[in-house]
């Protein structure tokens, strides 16, 4: 369906992966793409109205620099690809009177804290939970706690700072942990998100990946993905994603519902959704939920009728267009992000040719350079790369996955440097 010259203003940082995939949907859909990054590099080979640099916080100087762009060169909407970007987008599509979510909603999505205390007040599932300070005298603080417990920052994503304590001297050690990462970065929730952290009750049960889009309020479901592997802690690196998922329908159902009650909890209507689940006993959790589509290389892994992307989905949601018709391929799919097994320099990677000739292996893309330094979770915020499979069931697609990885091996070079020495 064409759907004219329209242009989106897609709001993406310099160290996104997810430029390329909306710049190609957007060539298939016939939509001009205008590319807002806090980089120079990330907008200099984009002609004139096409691209601006300018920061994502303070928001109300992001405003600013779009509204003067959009009296040049208007747009008919904002999309904010990854978490630092969300809030300006949902703030400058306001300003525009575009399509857009309730800036304060975003927000929530982003202080794990208040996402909680959302939740609480809509009567859903929630484990116990508690802001606590850094500052705070922390063997009075171990000491009152229930275990086993997730220490979490307050603003950062994809299990980065997230640690299971089991007794009072795990707590003790993950707060280590943690202050040296929230202090030694910038943080999207302001100054006092630097200084305290989210405790809450640890959820058992296996956990799930849910994909969607918000119509004006009405959540439509894309795609559920299992997680394979256990996240029990003490960390939780996620790898494997395989959809479609092996749970019954009733219960992929009762995920879809409470993942449109916690938007609407949030006070979420419009655009991509991300959330995380649980699943247990006590029925589903939430986990988290974000206002923006899955990160990394990982949409790679859904293709829909007419062989069209998320990120199809997406330009045509925020246009206001129609998906109907646009149901998810049932071909089964997954993606592995490759762990980083040690802190060093990646100086190799063996066994890429041997993993990308796997049968049913797609692809195997790195996403680190040569000779730069790389770091494990919790302290690292990015993965050696992705791998991509399909097959005729997500039990194969699971152990190509694993087949191909099996073939890898990484040379990382252990040298004696700190994660905030150096720019990831």
């Amino acid at each position: 369906m064409d759907l004219g010259v329209k242009r989106v203003l897609l709001l993406i940082p310099s160290t996104s992966y997810r430029a390329g995939r909306y710049l190609e949907a957007a060539r298939r859909l016939g939509v001009e793409i205008v590319v807002g990054s806090d980089r120079p590099q990330a907008t200099e080979s984009f002609a004139e109205g096409r691209s601006i640099m300018l920061e994502f916080a303070p928001v109300g100087e992001g405003v600013a620099r779009i509204l003067e762009l959009a009296l040049r060169h208007p747009v008919d909407a904002i999309i904010g690809t990854d978490d630092e970007t969300t809030v300006l987008a949902a703030a400058a599509s306001r300003a525009l009177r575009l399509s857009h979510n309730d800036p304060a909603s975003v927000k929530l999505t982003r202080d794990k804290f208040r996402f909680r205390q959302a939740l609480k007040r809509a009567g859903m599932r929630s484990p116990w939970f508690r802001r606590i300070s850094l500052n705070d005298e922390r063997a009075a603080l171990a000491r009152s706690l229930s275990y086993p417990c997730v220490m979490k920052p307050l603003n950062l994503s994809a299990s980065r700072g997230v640690i299971r304590a089991d007794d009072e001297a795990d707590f003790l050690r993950g707060c280590e942990r943690i202050e040296g990462i929230v202090r030694g970065g910038e943080g999207a929730g302001g100054a006092h998100a630097m200084d305290a952290i989210l405790v809450e009750g640890f959820v058992p049960g296996d956990e799930f990946a849910v994909e969607g889009l918000l119509e004006r309020g009405r959540f439509r479901p894309l795609a559920l993905f299992d997680k394979p592997d256990p996240l029990d802690g003490p960390l939780f690196e996620e790898t494997l994603y395989v959809a479609p998922s092996h749970l019954p329908e009733e219960q992929q159902r009762e995920i879809e519902a409470e993942v449109d009650r916690a938007s609407r909890a949030l006070g979420l209507r419009e655009g991509p959704i991300h959330a995380e689940v649980r699943i247990n006993e006590s029925g589903v959790w939430m986990v988290e939920l974000a206002s923006r589509s899955i990160g990394g290389h990982c949409s790679r892994v859904l293709r829909f009728a007419a062989d069209a992307t998320l990120e199809e989905l997406i330009l045509r949601n925020a246009l206001g267009e129609s998906i109907d018709g646009l149901a998810l391929r049932q071909q089964a799919a997954g993606v592995m992000m490759i762990p980083i097994p040690r802190a060093g320099r990646l100086r190799r990677v063996r066994g890429l040719g041997a993993a990308r000739s796997l049968p049913m292996i797609d692809d195997v893309l790195l996403s680190v350079p040569i000779d730069d330094w790389v770091f494990p979770l919790p302290e690292g915020d990015r993965y050696l790369g992705f791998i991509f499979a399909s097959a005729s069931t997500p039990g194969a697609v699971e152990r190509a996955l694993r087949a191909a990885h099996a073939q890898l091996e990484f040379d990382i070079v252990s040298e004696l440097r700190t994660p905030d020495a150096v720019a990831l």
